[in-house]
């Protein structure tokens, strides 16, 4: 058989290789990078775009006001020259407070020695309002009444007096609350700027405002720690990041902090970032405000300026620079050493601090003042009162931008002295009379009676407290402190009223305009009859001899009274006036005392004595106003019986605290239901209002007596009061009197006699008849006087009808 052929199989057809991968990958981005190069051209324009723009921000920022300079604050400066009544010690004290150091050696100004008799100080420069004060090295010595002679111990001249600088007590700073004073390079130890590039930035005068090394030092620091421990910031990345942006640690912010530092440092030398730096880093919170800069620094720790620093003291500050809050010596004061000797460890090793100075640096305490003298939150009551008189003056951008120099009145030693009197007195008054414990407050005034300048003003139980200010603005009823303008009132009618006038203190009902009655009574709720002397109703503050007095005077009269010595508000003519219906701020009181006290010469009461520009060119001066506002007789013959209040009447507790030699004048205030305690008084160089009360104005339980005097004589008791000299004026003679009066009427008044008298002034012209024959030239001269009137009458008579006859 034929074998079959097999059919042949159809060759396969071979498929079409695809193109690989690789090769579809570099079509893809052959055909993408123009795109890429437009978008990396776009990037690039943008980033170079934003290069500019930053490059424009860093110049405009770095090259114009670097800073919003606060205004300082200063207080009344300390005057050293023969005579002054100050011991040793006092001025010692004084030395203290403002910072300067006791040492065996005058080498540096901000520096005393104290030995024996005397007390030698090198005083340090300072720009006053009116020039330049030079470095001294001067000599004190000193007797039993102060300062017996001052004499240069330098070769720059004899001199009669010098001023040491004054204690700066605050800033006017802005709202952000930034504060610094600002220092140049040149003039700080060149230990700081050492010792912060050794501790902040050591490659700092290489690098090109970023350090590379730094950043991956700290890196692996990070990751060997697991967290961050290490920063590779630069002293220029520092800067910026106070300087312009904000804390926050992102990416994108440390990526604009990096372009900023290298931008920083191509435009600006090594000098003058450091310079930048040193007065813009933080380093410290006070309250509100924060602190920049070591300038101010140097004072909120160590109360001195920075050149003044010692090693330890510099350390401190470099040490901080790395978190003040966590290193801040004043709350955690053992971390604070152990990262100062650190430091000093550092500056040490780095070559700049020997051996000797380095191991007695560590042996130093930390040395910072447990309060801050240049704090504004030691003041806040009298700062208040600085920024209300310069108000309408100058615009608060100027106030908290320029850097004004503001010179005041506050006499710091006054100022500590109301202040621990204010919040040591609470204390005892609450515990004496069984009040709850802190419930009260408490405010206090203390001026000058010789030109009104306002020494201390306290505005609170917490003196240290920005809060409200209960010295200028507590404006509460002001009871038996407006007695004296009713007697004044009366007493400038000498015809009428002299100080022995009977008053009378009966029962009073007086119908009012909207149909009331006023029913005023006595404290006592009783009467003394209608023959109280006039001086007694006032030493002991009747009320119903008071009320009937200004009644007859007329209350409008009494207005026009109050307003003559200084009171510049409106109050209701209505007779409770007279016993003190009308609200008054503790300053307003002080400012009609002062007028009393200073003879009837008004003069306003002033926080500040002159304003300068930073670099000391004067812009406003507050010269003494003086004009006479009251007679001077009838306003010596009111001071008289204040001082017999203050001896034999309401106010006579004080004598527990005074020295008993000591005369003073001074008025205690009560309102109803006790709701307010008042007293106010002066001696001839000082004068003082003190107010007590609660500020819900709920009864504080006290009268002016047992609350307010008793802080008030606690205060004068440390400010060196000189007494009262009753030298009366030429229209005002003294007659011998025994001062005798029994408010139940058993022995009645006697004013015969010349033994155990009292020298009563009166108006010459106007004393009564019948008083004493103990001082017979002054009543034939007051007899004299009284004909006087009559016979010029009868002569004038006559010379008419002569004229009449022969004209």
């Amino acid at each position: 058989m034929a074998q079959k052929k097999r059919p042949t199989r159809a060759a396969p057809k071979r498929k079409a290789r695809k193109p690989t991968r690789t090769k579809a990958k570099r079509g893809f981005f052959r055909r993408l990078l123009p795109y890429v190069f437009l978008l990396g051209c776009l990037a690039a324009a943008v980033l170079a775009g934003y290069m500019v723009y930053l490059d424009s921000a860093v110049r405009a920022q770095f090259e114009g006001t670097r800073w919003t300079l606060p205004a300082k604050v200063y207080a009344s400066p300390l005057e050293l020259y023969s005579g002054l009544d100050l011991s040793r010690s006092e001025i010692v004290s004084r030395l203290d407070r403002q910072g300067y150091r006791a040492s065996s050696s005058l080498s540096r100004s901000g520096t005393y020695r104290s030995s024996g008799g005397r007390l030698d100080i090198h005083t340090r420069a300072f720009h006053f309002w009116d020039g330049q004060q030079a470095s001294r090295e001067i000599r004190l010595n000193f007797d039993s009444t102060g300062v017996s002679s001052l004499s240069a111990l330098d070769k720059q001249g004899d001199l009669a007096l010098i001023r040491l600088d004054p204690l700066m007590i605050g800033s006017i700073y802005p709202k952000q609350g930034e504060d610094r004073i600002l220092v140049k390079l040149g003039d700080v130890p060149p230990m700081l700027p050492a010792g912060l590039i050794t501790v902040e930035d050591r490659d700092f005068m290489n690098h090109w405002g970023v350090s590379p090394k730094s950043i991956l030092r700290a890196a692996v620091a990070n990751l060997r720690a697991g967290g961050v421990v290490q920063g590779g910031s630069t002293i220029t990345q520092q800067l910026v990041k106070n300087f312009y942006l904000n804390n926050h640690q992102t990416l994108v912010r440390k990526a604009k902090e990096a372009l900023m530092a290298i931008l920083l440092d191509a435009h600006y030398s090594k000098p003058e970032i450091l310079e930048a730096y040193l007065n813009e880093v933080y380093l410290g919170q006070d309250g509100g405000r924060a602190i920049h800069g070591f300038g101010l620094a140097s004072y909120f720790y160590f109360q001195k300026p920075l050149e003044e620093l010692q090693p330890q003291e510099i350390a401190l500050l470099v040490a901080m620079v790395k978190g003040p809050s966590y290193y801040d010596p004043r709350r955690n004061p053992e971390r604070a050493l152990r990262r100062r000797n650190l430091v000093l460890d550092m500056f040490h090793s780095a070559g700049f601090l020997e051996e000797d100075s380095w191991r007695e640096a560590k042996k130093a305490d930390l040395g910072v003042t447990a309060r801050t003298v240049r704090s504004t939150s030691q003041y806040p009551a009298f700062i208040d009162l600085v920024r209300r008189q310069l108000l309408g003056q100058y615009k608060d951008a100027d106030l908290t931008e320029e850097g004004l120099r503001i010179f005041t009145t506050l006499d710091p030693e006054v100022q500590a002295a109301a202040e621990k009197r204010v919040s040591d007195g609470l204390d005892k008054v609450e515990a004496a009379r069984g009040i709850a414990r802190d419930s009260l407050q408490a405010s206090a005034v203390v001026t000058s009676v010789e030109g009104g300048r306002v020494l201390a003003l306290v505005g609170g139980r917490d003196a240290g407290f920005a809060g409200f200010n209960r010295a200028l603005d507590a404006r509460r009823p002001i009871g038996s402190l407006m007695k004296p303008v009713v007697y004044l009132t009366a007493l400038a009618e000498p015809s009428k009223y002299n100080l022995i006038t009977p008053l009378d203190d009966s029962a009073l009902s007086v119908k009012l305009a909207n149909g009331d009655t006023w029913r005023p009574q006595n404290y006592s709720k009783s009467t003394h009859g209608s023959e109280v002397p006039l001086h007694y109703a006032l030493t002991h503050s009747y009320n119903l001899s008071t009320a009937r007095l200004a009644l007859d005077v007329g209350i409008p009269d009494v207005i026009d009274t109050l307003k003559e010595l200084g009171y510049n508000g409106d109050p209701l003519s209505v007779p409770s006036l007279a016993l003190g219906a009308v609200d008054m701020a503790p300053m307003q009181v002080a400012q009609i005392y002062n007028t009393l006290a200073a003879g009837g010469y008004y003069t306003p009461l002033l926080a500040i004595r002159d304003v300068t520009t930073r670099e000391g060119e004067p812009l406003s001066r507050y010269p003494l106003k003086i004009r006479r506002a009251v007679d001077e007789s009838p306003v010596y013959l009111t001071n008289w019986i204040l001082q017999r209040v203050a001896r034999y009447g309401t106010g006579s507790s004080m004598y527990r605290t005074l020295d008993r030699s000591i005369n003073v004048a001074g008025k205690t205030g009560t309102t109803d239901d006790l709701r307010d305690s008042w007293f106010a008084g002066f001696a001839a160089n000082r004068l003082a209002v003190v107010w007590v009360g609660r500020d819900d104005n709920k009864p504080a339980q006290l009268t002016g007596a047992t609350g307010a005097l008793q802080l008030w004589a606690g205060i004068m008791a440390d400010i060196d009061p000189r007494g009262l000299m009753n030298v009366p004026p030429e229209d005002v003679v003294e007659i011998p009197l025994r001062l005798r009066f029994d408010p139940n009427g058993a022995s009645g008044n006697d004013y015969g006699g010349c033994s155990g008298t009292t020298p009563v002034p009166f108006v010459r012209g106007y004393v009564p008849d019948g008083l004493s024959d103990c001082d017979s030239d002054i009543m034939r001269e007051n007899r004299y006087r009284r004909e006087q009137p009559q016979q010029r009458q009868e002569e004038q008579e006559e010379g008419n009808w002569l004229q009449r006859l022969f004209g």
